[in-house]
């Protein structure tokens, strides 16, 4: 049984292993070629003014977008820098990043870099829709129309993307330990024991996952969408562009809501669509892979547990 008053984590596939945040750290491990298991700690840095926008409905799911895209990049990149490297020749990490000095990542930052590419992204696959459902204003004639046709076009874009890059063994294995993740959340919320039996136990697919928000927002964006003309196109354009932010707070707020709703019978098929879409992004993990998704976990409780004292 899942207690309602449990401590809530979140999580990120990396390259060859899992980030766990909590409240105050955040904590990677991942398999090194030797077979070993590195870890890499950061404590969360705490803004006020960022707490306190996390408070108002609605604003939080863009403050906790850019919170996750800045603690995600920086685990991401020392797994990446990591990938295929021998432990024994990590010195050449640290003269890689003498030689990047004066690049335009040492300049702007890595997690400012992950909440612009994070942008770009989104700005893109906002606007070729767009684009190409106007295109086919001749046969989907009505704002209605136009809206729907967009929305289905996202959605086919989002699926046929994501299921391409599974295919690669790369992105395939980051998807293993995505599922790895989520087995790890699943026994902890539910008080099954943190071994490789009792976590490959559980489900790879969460309610809470960033798939589903990502499926949410063309969803969401639908609805909002259908409130706006889509005519002439340049309106159309900048309606989607101010849009960006409107739909990612809702989303957020559905996503929260799925999760509330998720042990109510009449009511846990909301989250459906989320679920289904995790079939794509998370795959089974082999028992290695939840054996380092427990011990990023099991770090991450006890540098938490260790700050309290």
């Amino acid at each position: 049984m899942r207690e309602k008053n449990k401590a809530v984590y979140g999580g990120q596939a990396i390259v060859e292993g899992v980030m766990f945040g909590g409240k105050t750290h955040t904590v990677s491990a991942i398999r090194r070629s030797n077979e070993e298991i590195q870890y890499y700690e950061e404590p969360i840095h705490i803004n006020r003014t960022m707490q306190k926008l996390k408070k108002i409905p609605f604003v939080r799911g863009v403050v906790a977008i850019i919170q996750a895209s800045i603690n995600g990049s920086k685990h991401l990149n020392y797994s990446t820098e990591r990938y295929g490297i021998d432990p024994q020749d990590d010195e050449k990490i640290a003269i890689e990043r003498e030689k990047q000095k004066g690049t335009l990542a040492t300049y702007l930052g890595l997690s400012l870099l992950a909440v612009l590419s994070f942008l770009v992204g989104k700005v893109i696959f906002t606007l070729v829709p767009v684009l190409l459902a106007a295109t086919l204003k001749p046969i989907f004639e009505t704002d209605f129309q136009q809206v729907i046709i967009e929305s289905v076009l996202k959605l086919c874009f989002l699926l046929i993307y994501i299921y391409l890059v599974s295919l690669t063994p790369f992105i395939k294995r980051v998807f293993m330990y995505h599922g790895a993740e989520h087995k790890v959340i699943n026994a902890y919320e539910n008080n099954i024991p943190l071994t490789i039996e009792g976590v490959q136990s559980q489900s790879r697919l969460h309610y809470r996952c960033g798939s589903s928000f990502i499926l949410f927002t063309v969803i969401v964006g639908m609805f909002i969408y259908f409130l706006v003309p889509t005519s002439p196109l340049w309106l159309r354009i900048v309606d989607r562009l101010l849009l960006i932010p409107v739909v990612i707070g809702v989303s957020f707020e559905v996503l929260q809501l799925t999760n509330k709703v998720r042990n109510i019978p009449i009511l846990r098929w909301v989250g459906y669509p989320g679920l289904w879409l995790q079939l794509l992004t998370t795959k089974e993990p082999t028992d290695d892979q939840v054996e380092v998704s427990i011990a990023s976990f099991n770090r991450l409780l006890e540098v938490e547990k260790n700050n309290k004292i």
